[in-house]
């Protein structure tokens, strides 16, 4: 039996987002973004940017936005077979490294990415698979990291563990950030040819650094326990046999199912906004990268208060659900005033906003949904595979309609607009949530 609240395993646990967020920061939402936009552009405002991926032509951002929908489908696939044997062998940790060790390896064989525009000649196929590999990685490991949190705190701790673990991949990647900076800015100094260079060396060291601190949990996190009554059946589809048995139970807990609602619409304007931000503000607003990088930093390092900030106010006012409704409250608002912004002042007041409030409604989220289920279930890995598999769909939606949108209007205004409308769905699903109220929920409602 693992010893819940015990300080060092809290620390290993959240030295994982540490070690891990430094892909989401560097690849997903600064440096690569601004990249591959500025390989694969002819810098004409005048013109749509069209790039050609396995014998397909795409415009250059609607082909991020696929091979990241991509990725989600593909997890969504593997993490219930995966997790099926993590629950029965009690290896979750062994998966956790495995991911670890893929996504790692693909950022680094990044370093490898270059492109011409002009005459389309480079190793852009290659690339963009490393990157679908690596967005694998990054989020086929935290079905099995998030399914730590029953099991390392007790319910009235969950918000804060929840919350310490963002803060200290906020902060962790905020370092690594700053040292790709200082190479991207000064690429001479350093004797890189260029920007470009630079940049690819960022995507490498993204790599070191994700393998070097994930040494941490590995140390020391437990295994993981055995259930060894799931040991039968065929190994392939015991796995989604066993969401299929969580979804039942699901549908006896009014409070989760709606939340699971909620989370899914939600989800796939969260995740979306943070992970288009850079393309929209390099398309749509012409910044330059220096900027875009730095506002994206910025971001970063408001969202450390914000999550913290989010669990205060859960904790000692409102209760996890009446947050969560405010916060999703003002992404709405984002994302409709995100339409209307032209000016580089407008976005980094966006981008100020959207900090405070990112990190608070993954560790609500993610805290509220640990809250809610049996604390004493050995199927946390499958319980959070199914809260998984449900980010990493309306993910695979999210990602795509962005891209669609954007193909179909010209426009990734519309597509922001679009997202919206996600907000209002799960805001609706979050006010249902209010109304139940049983006895386990009273506590987070």
């Amino acid at each position: 039996m693992t010893e819940k609240n015990n300080k060092k395993t809290i620390r290993s646990w959240a030295f994982f987002d540490w070690a891990n967020s430094a892909y989401n920061l560097v690849i997903t939402s600064t440096i690569f973004p601004a990249y591959y936009s500025a390989i694969t552009s002819d810098k004409n405002d005048k013109t749509i940017d069209y790039v050609t991926f396995l014998g397909m032509k795409f415009v250059n951002s609607s082909l991020y936005s696929y091979a990241m929908a991509f990725a989600f489908l593909v997890i969504a696939i593997a993490s219930p077979i995966l997790s099926s044997i993590a629950d029965t062998r009690g290896n979750k940790k062994i998966f956790m490294k495995m991911f670890t060790y893929i996504g790692a390896t693909a950022c680094g064989m990044l370093i490898f990415f270059k492109y011409d525009y002009a005459t389309g000649v480079g190793n852009l196929n290659f690339s963009v698979l490393m990157f679908i590999i690596a967005a694998i990685g990054f989020w086929g490991s935290l079905v099995f990291y998030n399914s730590y949190l029953p099991e390392i705190a007790t319910p009235d701790k969950q918000d804060a563990v929840s919350a310490k673990g963002f803060t200290y991949g906020y902060i962790g990647s905020v370092i690594l950030q700053i040292i790709c900076f200082v190479f991207v800015f000064f690429p001479k100094q350093f004797g890189l040819a260029d920007e470009g260079a630079a940049s690819r060396l960022s995507f490498l060291l993204v790599g070191v650094w994700w393998v070097a601190f994930a040494q941490i949990p590995f140390k020391n996190l437990p295994k993981g326990k055995p259930n060894l009554k799931a040991s039968t059946g065929n190994v392939l589809t015991s796995g989604f046999k066993e969401l299929q048995k969580v979804w039942n139970q699901v549908r006896k807990m009014k409070h989760i199912k709606r939340l699971l609602y909620a989370f899914f619409f939600y989800s796939m304007g969260v995740q979306t906004v943070m992970l288009m931000a850079t393309i929209f503000g390099e398309k749509e607003l012409h910044l330059p990268t220096e900027k875009l990088i730095g506002t994206i930093l910025l971001l970063q390092i408001v969202a450390i208060p914000g999550a913290m900030l989010m669990s205060y106010l859960a904790k000692n006012f409102f209760g996890n659900v009446k947050v969560l409704i405010g916060v999703v409250v003002i992404w709405i608002g984002c994302c409709i005033y995100g339409y209307y912004i032209h000016t580089e002042m407008q976005f980094y007041i966006l981008a100020s906003v959207v900090g405070l409030i990112m990190g608070g409604i993954q560790s609500l989220s993610r805290s509220t949904y640990s809250k809610f289920l049996p604390q004493e279930s050995p199927d946390h890995t499958s319980y959070f595979s199914f809260y998984d598999v449900a980010e990493k769909v309306a993910l695979v939606f999210g990602m795509f309609s962005f891209g669609f949108i954007e193909e179909l209007t010209g426009s990734m205004r519309n597509s922001i607009l679009a997202i919206a409308v996600f907000f209002v769905v799960g805001l609706i699903f979050l006010l249902f949530v209010l109304k139940v109220e049983p006895k386990e929920s009273k506590a987070v409602n």
